[in-house]
């Protein structure tokens, strides 16, 4: 049916790579959940490897709308089995949000029931947020706010919770099982965080009976991931693995500190899931056809004009976990070069090219100079110098064309067709998949040539 797609060669099982990492390029948002949901049906597996609930993204079927934080999007396939690994912050409210989404559209659709019940795990090892997290990620957020140091998270505890994981005093899934043992740590939790950001109303008890009863819940999906992961892989089982935000957000390659608390780079996929790196056969790239991040930090090809205004409102861009409107600009291939040296791509796939349709013409940033007008060869790792950069443009032709119901290469208009083929050559990387709207179907792939 048009709805399962023309994914012409490019299914999973057609590629035949057995772990497939999917990582974003840019900063996040770049629409990683469409591309992850059309392949998820072949997959056995989809894991998720890092981040907690401050990524999200939706996904359309037909009419309805599942907007996903943790759950894994391979949970609208009835066939594949969905883990949350080592390397996932996790938030057990919001996560029973998700799962209740599902049920009332299973009672809605009683023929369609997303029956998850025997296809969650959740690793034993991956650690908890708890509101405590949250409250200071927001007290954080305003003690800086207005300064330099502001850096526009979430809220959603993330940067807290990794915090605690590093200082070893933060609760992982496991101890869960072992509850005689959780006020005492949960204790401990609330005292540092009271030690660090002054006193603040918690309602201990309470929370620890939530948890009590959250145990119960969660215990028939809490497993050892790492064991389940090799094991599955050492079977010859279809691993989708996805990460959460993106390569310039990664706490160490990205634009730091304007960066998230883990690392979304294809390193992220051996660590938080206990995966060996010559186990990953394939990392596609999801980029973009123009960049856009949300909250603060550099921005080199940001564009204040009504080319950027209409690029938010023809994408719909506005955070799917903030509802917060998101910087938008020009396509930086100077930033996704640096990306590719990172994580290696094998693949990419281009999305929401349609939302360049209709402008006369593109600007693509093809260098960086400093502030005394010589050429960089990489992005600048301190920020003070990448504050001081100007984008040297290219400019390409536009296209006026609706492309959103095109579902061939060949059918895109000449321009389009350019566009991608432009980014492929710069970056020495394939273009597997190109998005052109919104629906499930709105993809056109690319079968590489021999």
């Amino acid at each position: 049916s048009e709805e399962s797609l023309k994914m012409g060669e490019l299914s999973l099982a057609k590629m035949n790579k057995k772990v497939c990492v999917i990582v974003g390029s840019q900063w996040g948002d770049e629409g990683k959940g469409k591309l992850i949901d059309l392949l998820s049906k072949d997959a056995d597996i989809c894991a998720r490897y890092n981040g907690g609930s401050n990524a999200g993204h939706t996904i359309k079927v037909g009419e309805d709308k599942f907007a996903f934080h943790l759950v894994p999007s391979g949970i609208l396939y009835p066939n594949v089995s969905c883990l949350l690994g080592n390397g996932v912050v996790f938030y057990v409210p919001g996560f029973l949000e998700e799962l209740k989404q599902l049920d009332e559209y299973s009672k809605k659709n009683p023929s369609k029931a997303i029956n998850y019940s025997e296809r969650i795990f959740l690793s034993s090892r991956c650690h908890l947020v708890f509101d405590l997290h949250r409250i200071v990620d927001g007290l954080g957020e305003k003690k800086h706010e207005g300064t330099k140091e502001f850096i526009g998270t979430t809220k959603q505890g993330i940067g807290p919770s990794y915090s605690t994981k590093m200082l070893r005093t933060s609760i992982r899934m496991g101890d869960l099982l072992f509850f005689d043992t959780f006020k005492e740590k949960l204790t401990r939790l609330l005292d540092d965080a009271r030690r660090a950001y002054g006193h603040f109303e918690y309602d201990l008890e309470a929370e620890v009976e939530r948890y009590r009863q959250y145990a119960i819940d969660l215990k028939p999906w809490i497993i050892d991931s790492v064991v389940y992961v090799n094991k599955a892989i050492a079977e010859g089982k279809q691993l989708l693995v996805e990460g959460a935000n993106a390569s310039m957000l990664d706490i160490d390659f990205g634009t730091y500190p304007y960066v998230t608390s883990s690392s979304p780079s294809v390193g992220g996929a051996c660590t938080g899931l206990g995966i060996p790196p010559q186990k990953l056969e394939q990392v596609i790239a999801i980029v973009k056809a123009y960049s856009t991040r949300v909250g603060s930090g550099p921005f080199v090809t940001e564009d204040f004009t009504e080319a950027g205004n209409g690029m938010r409102d023809r994408g719909h861009e506005f955070g799917t976990t903030t509802g917060r409107p998101r910087r938008c600009g020009w396509l930086d291939i100077v930033q996704l070069k640096y990306t590719c040296m990172i994580n290696g791509f094998t693949d990419i796939a281009i999305t929401k090219l349609d939302i360049l349709s209709g402008m006369e013409e593109i600007k693509v940033c093809m260098q960086y100079e400093d502030g005394e007008g010589n050429v960089l060869e990489s992005v600048p790792a301190q920020i003070s110098a990448l504050e001081k950069v100007k984008p040297i443009y290219k400019i390409l032709p536009g296209w006026s064309e609706d492309i959103s119901s095109v579902r061939n290469f060949e059918d895109l208009p000449k321009n389009a067709q350019d566009y991608s083929l432009f980014i492929e050559k710069e970056l020495g990387v394939h273009v597997s998949w190109i998005g052109v709207g919104p629906e499930r179907a709105a993809i056109i792939a690319r079968v590489k040539s021999e």
